[in-house]
């Protein structure tokens, strides 16, 4: 085919319409578009005033001062759920574990009440039979869960029947990283621990407890096996020997159930129910009497 023949076949083809469109045709659908964006528009502010929800600015202050973790360890469903209640004067100003004394003092002023002064709490852990304390009756290849592994013969694979199990159910749940399993066994870390307690359901051993944060003693050990069982299988549990009942000139320390316990309402940290326990199962956070004399000189 020559250019000629090409250039009759292109005169052939049918000529297409050309959609025209006036200018006063785009006025008018211009002028549609802008009516109808006026109607939803006035729709909508009508709409929106008439279901409006009213603000509580005090609710909305008091928001603004909670760390917002929304842990739900104050009961409530949330960081908002709980301002909703103390500004509605449902919930106290302390209300909030995760928040310090200076928060509560806030809320308080903000709320014109008065923030009853609470002693700072922290979570504990009452077990030391770490691996190379405890023994073992067989292997465990179940699920990495506490309370899973409760549920097999003996309450787990430790001899020990009372102790942590180590694997991490309590660290699962704490939302602040205080939580870590060392050496088979959970430890808390004071500083970040925020008394949530969302830790303490979690133990299917109820080994998790709060304490003071400026006591300086604990007893780690939950058992309430007789000294020769609780050597049988743990070199460092409380053996229920009352030597620490006879140290303590305070009337701090009971042994119940053969396991000894602190009453941090009397304890004074004076370190002496440490310093006689033989298992060194009464863990002393503070320099003893002989540390302290001898750093003085």
């Amino acid at each position: 085919m020559n250019f000629f023949e090409l250039s009759s076949l292109v005169n052939d083809l049918p000529v297409l319409p050309v959609l025209a469109i006036s200018a006063e045709g785009v006025g008018i659908a211009t002028a549609l578009i802008g009516v109808v964006g006026a109607v939803i528009g006035v729709f909508l502010g009508v709409a929106a005033k008439k279901f409006e929800v009213e603000i509580d600015e005090k609710e909305q202050q008091v928001r603004e001062l909670l760390p917002g973790n929304n842990c739900g360890a104050c009961g409530f469903a949330g960081c908002d759920s709980l301002a909703q209640a103390i500004a509605g004067e449902k919930a106290a100003a302390n209300a909030c574990p995760v928040a310090n004394s200076e928060i509560h003092k806030k809320i308080a002023a903000l709320m014109g009440t008065n923030a009853e002064e609470k002693e700072k709490q922290v979570a504990f852990v009452k077990c030391a039979g770490s691996c190379d304390k405890t023994k073992v009756k067989y292997n465990y290849y179940g699920l990495q869960d506490c309370k899973a592994a409760a549920l097999t013969p003996g309450k787990g694979p430790k001899q020990c029947s009372y102790g942590c199990l180590g694997y991490g159910s309590c660290v699962k749940a704490c939302q602040f990283d205080a939580l870590h399993i060392v050496n088979g066994i959970a430890y808390v870390d004071k500083e970040k621990c925020t008394s949530c307690g969302l830790c303490i359901p979690e133990c299917p051993n109820a080994l998790i407890e709060f304490v003071p944060y400026n006591t300086g003693h604990f007893v780690r050990c939950s058992s309430k096996d007789k000294g020769k069982d609780v050597k049988a299988g743990c070199s460092i549990g409380c053996i229920g020997c009352m030597l620490c009942v006879k140290a303590c000139e305070f009337d701090a320390v009971k042994v119940e159930n053969n396991l000894a316990k602190i009453d941090y309402s009397k304890c004074t940290n004076c370190g002496k129910c440490a310093e006689k326990c033989p298992t060194k199962v009464i863990l002393s956070e503070l320099p003893t009497a002989a540390a302290q004399k001898q750093a003085a000189v």
